[in-house]
């Protein structure tokens, strides 16, 4: 068994990093008047899932920290969601773009909510 050494090398961190530059590129064609709210908050929110998951990375051998920082994660990935929602609703984005971002911040929740109720198997 390979030991993970960084967090760039876990999936989900791979996973989360991917989906942030994809919405960086889609973001870039936001009307301007969204510069300083939708673009600004769908950009953070979705790198801010990737800096807490490698946050909580470092924090391993304190479980309850951990899973603090997943938590975060959590959170930020789910606001991203929202701000997809409205991202399509306004027609910035198209429906296949918006479904196959939403599915990756799905599969994304999924994989952290399992570390979350799993952090014995991540802390050491």
């Amino acid at each position: 068994m390979n030991l993970i050494r960084t967090h760039k090398e876990l999936e989900i961190y791979k996973l989360a990093f991917g989906a942030a530059l994809e919405i960086y590129l889609i973001s870039k064609a936001f009307p301007v008047e969204e510069k300083y709210s939708l673009t600004d908050q769908v950009r953070r929110s979705s790198r801010s899932v990737c800096a807490n998951i490698a946050e909580s990375f470092r924090k391993r051998r304190y479980p309850k920290s951990f899973v603090s920082k997943l938590s975060d994660s959590e959170g930020e990935a789910a606001e991203t969601q929202v701000w997809l929602d409205f991202a399509v609703e306004f027609e910035y984005i198209d429906k296949i773009k918006y479904d196959l971002l939403y599915d990756k911040y799905d599969h994304i929740l999924s994989q952290l909510i399992i570390m979350i109720n799993s952090p014995e198997k991540w802390c050491h």
